[in-house]
Parts: structure tokens; C-alpha cells; sequence
């Protein structure tokens, strides 16, 4: 089948070949396990049943899960096999199944749902990029009860120096609607984790404040209803942002100034302390649960 499910559009037969993703058309997976560094009503305090999928349409340089992301390591499953997985992340204690970077594979996830979903006791978390065609998104209404999106940058310069992607504000704006449209307000359970809903989620780049603070802004006119926003501070140079202007953390001047527009804004959700910039957040990917 030609695949052209997301903003790349590169209308590769992944039977025999591989897309932008990087992948292939079988379900290729690098760990799933209790994930405790969510937000707090994602990871509530059993954690959030993560399934990582190898693969990205986007090319940060700054991507922590450059492993799975960019250099294709993983595990190739069956859709049963994945059903089994969301069974067993239920039985471990699981918050929810929260399927990172899915789209690629959007045709063998849904049959994995089909299979498990009217059994599942616990939603369905679709935690993205941003980077994805609504067209693609409609095809989960109904699959998803919580999107959890990036909107990483406005300005088509940066997206294009630190992703490869001139147009992702195009497609991230319009996927967030859509996000925004199917998930409606925020509900809870009694013990306030997130049954169905949205959070954005924004990670603020060193030098580029100016451009989170268009993120923000473009959230405040354009969601609509009850929704979250996350404001991460948790960048962490890597060797591929050496000698560019990513190659530091961020100051305490930028971090304050975003979070001060987000309160001027009024804006809901969460945000982190300085400390989250630290490998032991970032998962290590082991094939555990595959």
C-alpha cells in the first residue's frame, strides 16, 4: 500500500520498502512499560502504560529518543502480538495505554484496538509530534480518548533548521483542532487521572523563547473548551546540536519568560522544574515489554 499518512507525503510502497519514518509496514516497537514521568494525571501513581514505536517523520537534532527515532532500533510485532501488549500493560497497573509516535503505523495499531479496545478498562492516549494530517486523525476518532500533541515551534525557519520541516506549524495547527474537536473537555476519574481530552505539550528550545511565546499564544486564541497546556524545560544538548546554538540548556531568563506569558495568558497545566533536564528521565530503550 502507498503510504502518505503524514505531511511527508512520500508515497512509498512500505511492503517493500521504507517511508520518511524510516519503517517498514510491520509494527516495529522499542519498549513498553510503566511510564512515571508523564504528567500527573497521565502518570497518576502507577504509571502510564507506554508502548515506544521506532520511527519519526520528523528529524530533530536535538531528539532524545534518537535511538528509536532516527536509527530504526526495535522489535517487529504482529497486531496481535500489540493487543497482547495493551493487555498485559492493563494488568501491570496501567493508567492507560499510551502509544508514543503511532501514526506511521496507524493501520496496524487500529487493528490491535479493534482486537483489545472493548475489553480495556483504562483509555487510549495518542501522544504525538504534532507533525500529522487530520485526514490521518480522523481515522483514530473513536481509538483515542486523550491526544497528547507537541506544538514545538510557529516560525517555518526554525521547524526547518532543527527538524527538517518548513511546514509544520501548517499541519501541527490544524492536527490540534482536530485534536481539540474529538477530544472535547477534560474528564477525570475520581482519583483525577485523565480519562478523555487534551494536552499540548511545548518544549522551549534555547534562544528561541520568542517562538514559544507565538506557541502559546496561537493555543490561548485558537483551542477551544476545557484543555491542558505542558510547559516543558526539560532540553537536554545532545552531540548532534554540537557547536549550533542548541549546545546549552536553557537559561533561567528564558524558561521564566515563557512561564510568565503563560500566566499573563491564563493558561492551565503544568510545567517543570529545572531539574527535569536529566538523562534518568529519558527512557532506555531495552525492548522491555516487546
Amino acid at each position: 500500500m502507498i503510504c502518505n499518512l503524514c505531511p511527508r507525503e512520500c508515497g512509498v510502497d512500505r511492503s517493500v520498502s521504507v517511508g520518511f519514518c524510516g519503517m517498514g509496514e510491520e509494527i516495529t516497537a522499542a519498549k513498553a512499560y510503566l511510564h512515571r514521568f508523564e504528567e500527573p494525571p497521565i502518570s497518576g501513581d502507577r504509571g502510564s502504560g507506554t508502548v515506544f514505536f521506532s520511527g519519526c517523520n520528523l528529524n530533530c537534532v536535538f531528539c532524545q529518543n534518537d535511538k528509536i527515532s532516527h536509527k530504526k532500533y526495535g522489535h517487529k510485532i504482529t497486531f496481535e502480538r500489540l493487543a497482547d501488549i495493551f493487555y498485559e500493560l492493563e494488568d501491570k497497573g496501567a493508567h492507560n495505554i499510551n502509544l508514543v509516535t503511532p501514526s506511521h503505523f496507524t493501520y496496524q495499531i487500529l487493528k490491535a484496538l479493534d482486537i483489545a479496545k472493548p475489553y480495556l478498562k483504562i483509555p487510549v492516549v495518542f501522544n504525538s509530534s504534532g507533525y500529522e494530517k487530520t485526514h490521518t486523525l480522523k481515522m483514530w476518532e473513536g481509538y483515542a480518548d486523550i491526544y497528547l500533541p507537541d506544538l514545538k515551534y510557529v516560525s517555518s525557519c526554525l521547524s526547518e533548521k532543527y527538524s527538517k520541516a518548513s511546514d509544520y506549524f501548517k499541519y501541527a495547527s490544524a492536527a490540534i483542532l482536530e485534536m481539540n474537536r474529538q477530544a472535547g473537555d477534560l474528564q477525570f476519574d475520581v482519583n483525577g487521572i485523565l480519562q478523555k481530552g487534551l494536552i499540548i505539550r511545548h518544549l522551549i528550545l534555547p534562544g528561541c523563547y520568542k517562538d514559544s511565546i507565538s506557541a502559546l499564544k496561537w493555543i490561548s486564541e485558537n483551542i477551544s473548551g476545557e484543555f491542558l497546556v505542558s510547559i516543558m524545560n526539560q532540553y537536554t544538548p545532545n552531540e548532534n546540536v554540537s557547536g549550533t546554538k542548541l549546545d546549552r540548556r536553557l537559561s533561567v531568563f528564558e524558561y521564566k519568560k515563557v512561564l510568565s506569558f503563560a500566566e499573563e495568558l491564563e493558561l492551565k497545566g503544568f510545567s517543570q522544574k529545572r531539574e527535569a533536564a536529566k538523562s534518568i528521565y529519558t527512557p532506555i530503550f531495552d525492548l522491555e515489554g516487546i
